[in-house]
């Protein structure tokens, strides 16, 4: 069978903006300073400024992991350690990268719906000071999360003067930070720096750009040295006007949150279409752009041979459904169509 072109994989999947795919074109002209020295990568600096506010420093990198583990290794010694729901990208979808390369060990916490609580980060915070046992360092968390939900601003407050008041920096893992803002209405600010987010990763390929993401300090100390994590991590671009000039595409004129709030509204859409479907279950509330619904096993072979997506928990017969940027109606009208059919079908006999 031929490969499908599209489907509910994830938002990688999906291609390149087409005002993205422009400011790359119109950058890719004459020579140029390398590794951020250049017009392009202020004008992109510039961008973030507006949109989180004048103080932060801002430094762009190549992928997620990078984001994560450079920003991670920049605020943390050898022997400090990161509080992060057992579900955080960082702990199941790294590669071991934050402990090998980032040289931090990750405490986790159970998180059912995916947020870490205060209460959460308190039965991990144990030990401080005895030379046998690590330091808590860094509150991370994931937003929006790895099963879809959002922290509201209140609950990242909360987070975020529970770890400052024991000496902690509340990092936030932002692969999905824009589908958090456009799911609450919010602006990238209010979730952030006004919340007291000390370090950002901040997600850029999963809401229409080609590959990059950015690191954001909103406190300029703690970034005083992160130019040597960055480029020690092997992130450090030499031509990167071409990943700056994504972020003033996608940050000037609100891009960020027209791809983003599309791209939640076909989430919603593809749940309510299956809600109304016998023998489907959604997981969890479904606040960004992912669904997660449990199926019956038998079936979920069945509809990845039209649609490709992912299981999320095969035993339980768990999936995961993601949306982007340039999911359609007639995408998720199609793709309902087909649990339908198949679910009656199984029923019939």
């Amino acid at each position: 069978m031929a490969e499908r072109i599209r489907g509910f994989g994830s938002d990688n999947h999906a291609g390149v903006h087409p005002q993205v795919m422009a400011a790359l074109g119109r950058v890719n002209a004459g020579h140029v300073h390398s590794y951020g020295d250049d017009i392009y990568t202020e004008e992109a600096v510039a961008a973030f400024r507006d949109a989180l506010g004048p103080e932060v420093e801002v430094f762009f990198v190549f992928n997620g992991t990078g984001a994560n583990v450079t920003a991670l290794a920049a605020i943390t010694e050898f022997y400090d350690a990161v509080i992060c729901a057992e579900s955080a990208h960082l702990n199941i979808d790294e590669c071991g990268a934050p402990e090998r390369v980032g040289g931090v060990k990750l405490l986790t916490v159970p998180a059912p719906d995916g947020k870490l609580t205060p209460e959460g980060v308190l039965s991990r915070i144990t030990g401080r000071g005895d030379e046998h046992q690590v330091r808590p360092r860094v509150v991370s968390v994931t937003q929006a999360t790895e099963l879809g939900t959002v922290y509201a601003p209140d609950e990242l407050r909360a987070l975020a003067d529970c770890a400052h008041q024991r000496g902690l920096y509340l990092h936030v893992d932002g692969a999905r930070i824009a589908n958090a803002a456009a799911g609450l209405g919010l602006e990238l600010r209010e979730i952030t720096g006004d919340c007291g987010v000390d370090v950002l990763s901040f997600g850029g390929t999963k809401n229409g750009l080609m590959l990059g993401e950015a690191v954001v300090f909103f406190d300029a100390e703690l970034a005083a040295h992160y130019r040597f994590a960055r480029k020690q991590g092997m992130q450090l671009a030499s031509k990167m006007r071409f990943v700056a000039a994504q972020f003033t595409a996608l940050l000037r004129d609100g891009l960020w949150r027209k791809n983003a709030a599309h791209a939640n509204a076909m989430a919603e859409l593809l749940a309510a279409r299956v809600r109304a479907i016998d023998g489907v279950e959604i997981v969890y509330a479904v606040q960004a752009n992912a669904v997660f619904a449990r199926l019956p096993l038998d079936v979920i072979p069945v509809l990845q041979q039209e649609f490709f997506f992912y299981p999320w928990d095969a035993e339980r017969g768990e999936v995961r459904w993601m949306t982007s940027f340039d999911t359609t109606e007639a995408d998720v009208d199609e793709f309902a169509a087909l649990i339908s059919k198949t679910m009656s079908e199984r029923t019939a006999t």
